[in-house]
């Protein structure tokens, strides 16, 4: 080494030495750079071997300034970053590891080095302060970011695992297409929340040529819930159509500000190489994509914390249709939509906000700022957006002369009331019914009424009650017990272990439903939402129910995993298909009176076409 570097590096010293007894004297240098010699030292976690290294990070101490640094290049396996950072941290140091950046070329070689990242740990010297317990532990994942602060020793080593399991991924990815569901969260660098979920898809059938080895799809604000972006079967779809080898499709969190197309595209370009497929041509621009060209509209309108649901967010979203959305959201199951009401025309988004930027124009500087107009007067109460709502609508056909519907008494409980779109929709088209409807969460009512439009009259009530408890109250009152023609349950479960998501397991046990049927009249019908991805489970709930009611229709809900079931007493009044969508029509026609509001594209009959007897 002398002789190799004496004519290019004269002042560059050689020296032979025993790092765990250096010959310098203390405070010598600034900087000691380790090249892979910690890793090399530590190959297990032996006393012995312990001893060795605690002896070589003794003398890093001892020959660094106060201020100096000890930067070592590792692969930061597990017990070598506890060793390093648990050493450096008790005396005082700053400990930050950044993690070293591949050159393009490299993401892109034909065949990777390596599949696990390198990291600098930096150890910052810091001169000690008596009785001070002070531990700094930072983060620099990307080479131009600003470092992450983290709590504490074991953060930091989660921090790293998660970066070593996604260079991991990466190097998967590249190797082999086809490893199935594949999905990761980008987080924000400051703040470490969540700012983009991508999906990685792959679609072998599609013929490689040069231009359609990778694209980026951006979904649209508040449109990620819809079956095509939100569920893995229409991701496949959207891939397949798309014509590209490798698709990523990103959803955009909210809570997070993004300025356009172009910025998250420059945000994302770098990150994403790292998902490029084999084969893909060195320079080649990737293709983003969305609907329309642009990030979709999203306005969170009002967020919350209730001690039953749990976080949740109101906002308004822009549909395909360019008509707008209010939803309600519950944060710890964030890709289903709770409840959605459609937004009356004249106070979109863009009416709005020309409207508050007129307001402004007009209004003297020291004058208040007008009130905004209640929230739940823009909703179009004539929609239902749900199509679980449109099913179990439809199926009040089932009750005996349907055109005489709007002229019957009619009683109905609905557990489960959400944004109230339901009991609502039902309120104000059938005239004469009184409804009943049950909500556990005092919040939900809250939010239904600011909100969704939500209001109670002589023929609505809304009781606060657990739904079990309220139906088995009723049952027991014998001969008082009221008797409704509809009961209707639209109700989630908080247990998200389950492999039944709506209803929660209790409000379909046998007992229960008796109790159900003991408050339902002869001739009613009693109609369930069902979410159920467990078959197993699925089967013994329609066992269940077919024990009770013994004549059941199922229709399934195209796209999604809900089914309607509509459950009546007595199987001898089992309709064929013709004579239920000719109910259906007599219904439908009563119903579009002139001068009532009704959705053109709700078609009752095409709810009930594809119902099944079980």
């Amino acid at each position: 080494m002398k002789e190799r570097n004496a004519s290019r590096r004269p002042q560059m010293n050689f020296l032979k030495m025993d790092m765990t007894q250096m010959e310098f004297p203390d405070a010598s240098f600034q900087v000691v750079l380790d090249k892979g010699t910690l890793d090399a030292v530590l190959t297990d976690e032996e006393e012995k071997t312990l001893h060795q290294v605690d002896r070589m990070l003794a003398e890093v101490g001892r020959v660094l300034q106060v201020g100096g640094r000890y930067l070592c290049i590792s692969l930061a396996q597990a017990h070598i970053l506890k060793k390093a950072v648990g050493h450096f941290s008790r005396e005082g140091w700053m400990v930050r590891v950044h993690q070293v950046a591949n050159s393009q070329d490299q993401v892109l070689e034909a065949e990777p080095r390596f599949s696990l990242p390198v990291f600098a740990f930096i150890m910052t010297k810091f001169r000690p302060v008596s009785g001070s317990a002070l531990q700094i532990f930072e983060l620099c994942a990307q080479e131009q970011g600003k470092p992450m602060r983290l709590e504490s020793a074991e953060q930091l080593a989660e921090a790293v695992r998660e970066r070593q399991q996604y260079a991991w991924l990466c190097s998967q990815l590249y190797r082999k297409a086809g490893l199935g569901s594949v999905s990761l969260d980008l987080c924000d660098g400051d703040t470490g929340e969540p700012r983009y979920t991508l999906h990685v898809v792959d679609s072998p059938t599609v013929k490689p040529s040069r231009d359609n080895h990778f694209a980026i799809f951006i979904i649209p604000q508040g449109r990620e819930t819809e079956w095509l972006f939100g569920m893995e079967e229409g991701r496949k779809q959207l891939a397949a159509s798309a014509g590209f080898r490798r698709l990523i499709t990103v959803a955009l969190h909210r809570g997070q500000r993004y300025e356009g197309m172009d910025s998250i595209q420059a945000e994302l370009s770098a990150r994403v190489m790292e998902l490029a497929p084999a084969g893909m041509p060195a320079q080649q621009q990737v293709p983003f994509l969305s609907v329309g060209g642009d990030i979709g509209v999203r306005t969170v309108q009002h967020q919350d914390c209730s001690p039953l649901s749990g976080s949740y967010v109101v906002e308004d979203v822009q549909g395909d249709d360019k008509h707008y959305f209010r939803r309600l959201i519950f944060l710890s199951n964030r890709n289903v939509v709770q409840s959605e009401a459609r937004l009356l025309k004249d106070v979109s988004h863009r009416a709005q906000k020309k409207r508050k930027k007129d307001r402004k124009k007009q209004r003297p500087a020291d004058a208040p700022e007008d009130l905004p107009t209640a929230p739940g007067q823009s909703i179009d109460k004539s929609y239902l957006c749900c199509e679980h709502h449109k099913a179990m609508v439809a199926g009040l056909a089932l009750l005996r002369n349907p055109e005489l519907l709007l002229e019957t008494p009619l009683a109905l409980l609905v557990v489960g009331l959400g944004g109230g779109s339901l009991p609502l929709f039902v309120h104000d088209h059938f005239p004469k019914s009184c409804i009943d409807a049950v909500e556990i969460d005092p919040s939900m009512l809250e939010v239904a009424s600011r909100w969704f439009g939500f209001s109670q009259s002589d023929r609505m009530k809304v009781h606060i009650a657990d739904g079990l408890d309220y139906i088995t109250s009723l049952a027991g009152r014998e001969g008082t017990a009221p008797h409704y023609n509809v009961i209707m349950f639209d109700v989630d479960s908080k247990d998200p272990t389950l492999g039944m998501s709506c209803p929660p397991p209790a409000f379909v046990d046998q007992p229960f439903l008796q109790k159900v049927k003991s408050i339902l009249t002869p001739e009613g019908v009693f109609i369930l939402n069902l979410v159920c991805r467990d078959l197993g489970l699925k089967d013994s709930v329609l066992t269940g129910l077919k024990a009770v009611f013994p004549l059941l229709y199922v229709r399934r809900i195209e796209g999604e995993v809900n089914e309607i079931l509509f459950c009546q007493l007595h199987p001898e009044q089992k309709l064929a298909t013709p004579e239920l969508l000719e109910m259906a029509q007599a219904l439908e026609q009563t119903l579009r009176k002139p001068g009532k509001g009704w959705d053109d594209t709700y078609i009752l009959s095409d709810m009930l076409k594809t119902v099944k007897i079980v």
